[in-house]
């Protein structure tokens, strides 16, 4: 099955699952295999079981090591290019850990790493709703907000590859504490953790809101789909609600396309599920919060389009875009 083509490894590893899926040339996913991650445990264990999801899904797709171009595994840190150690995987309590050496111990491929939002933001470029543009950037809105930036049809993180944490960009000096240590980050706005934990502390005082309808009356309930779905139906505290959150997500997306002008922003994660509810006074905003939009216009913000696909699809291709 394998002759005369290309097939490559993508890997998505997540705090909850992992996912392989095998990539054809032409980007379309031809198998996929998936595992529960269980993340507390050790490196050793989940690095062989990466391994073993991934073989599985090499065998479903009918191929064998041999037809397989590379290992891209997505995730949610980063690699030191000077040591080669994997920084800080957070949810996985990793520090400083020699990831190469644990994962070719089982598979003996080309292995690239990259942030997993970096390769969302390469996958929806090469595949999905940017594959018209060649320079895009993507915030990924959910838990946190995780960014990447494509430039030619590459992934840019800056000279050590640690760059585009677009989350952490400050939007408030002195702002709310983020979960990074540092204050007024964007994702302290702009998650959806930060606006449910603003409904929260408000809803108290807006006796009769739709969000507490929605929730069963119990505010440890509320999720960002009640606050859209009570905003959608003008309910006057969520529609506030939401206007004060575009205009944090405004004036963070106006820095990023004054500092790199891409064609296109995309927007991913569960807040973009709101779709057009959000993106269309999102877009509007942004005309009138960005440096020179009068005098030579601004890229629209659209919605991703590949989900979790997008992870997979972009990690599979990190040979094409990252120097080992």
């Amino acid at each position: 099955m394998g002759a005369g083509k290309k097939y490559y490894l993508g890997f998505d590893l997540g705090g909850t699952n992992m996912v392989a899926g095998i990539v054809d040339e032409n980007y379309t996913i031809i198998a996929r295999e998936s595992s529960p991650t269980k993340a507390g445990r050790s490196i050793e264990v989940i690095t062989s079981e990466m391994a073993e999801v991934s073989k599985r899904a090499i065998q479903k797709a009918g191929l064998t090591l041999e037809d397989i171009s590379s290992w891209g595994i997505g995730m949610p840190s980063y690699v030191n290019p000077k040591t080669n150690l994997l920084v800080h995987a957070n949810n996985f309590g990793w520090k400083n850990v020699p990831i190469y050496e644990h994962l070719q111990k089982h598979i003996s491929l080309p292995i690239y790493i990259a942030n997993d939002a970096n390769c969302a933001a390469y996958g929806e470029v090469l595949a999905g709703a940017a594959s018209a543009y060649t320079d895009a950037i993507m915030l990924t809105l959910g838990t946190g907000v995780g960014g990447g930036i494509v430039m030619d049809k590459k992934i840019y993180s800056g000279y050590d590859n640690m760059g585009a944490e677009l989350g952490h960009t400050k939007l408030v000096f002195n702002g709310i504490e983020c979960t990074c240590g540092q204050k007024g980050c964007l994702e302290s706005y702009c998650s959806s953790t930060a606006l449910i934990r603003k409904t929260r502390e408000l809803v108290d005082n807006h006796p009769g809101t739709m969000i507490m309808e929605l929730c069963g009356q119990d505010k440890e309930q509320i999720n960002g789909e009640f606050i859209f779905e009570a905003a959608k139906n003008k309910d006057p505290f969520a529609s506030s609600l939401i206007e004060e959150y575009i205009c944090y997500l405004a004036a963070g997306i106006s820095t990023f396309i004054t500092i790199f002008r891409p064609e296109v922003i995309i927007l991913g994660g569960g807040m973009a599920h709101a779709g057009d509810f959000l993106l269309e006074p999102l877009n509007k905003q942004l005309y009138t919060s960005t440096f020179a939009a009068e005098e030579i216009g601004i890229p629209k913000v659209i919605q991703a389009k590949l989900g979790n696909d997008a992870g997979i699809i972009g990690a599979a291709f990190l040979e094409k875009t990252m120097q080992r």
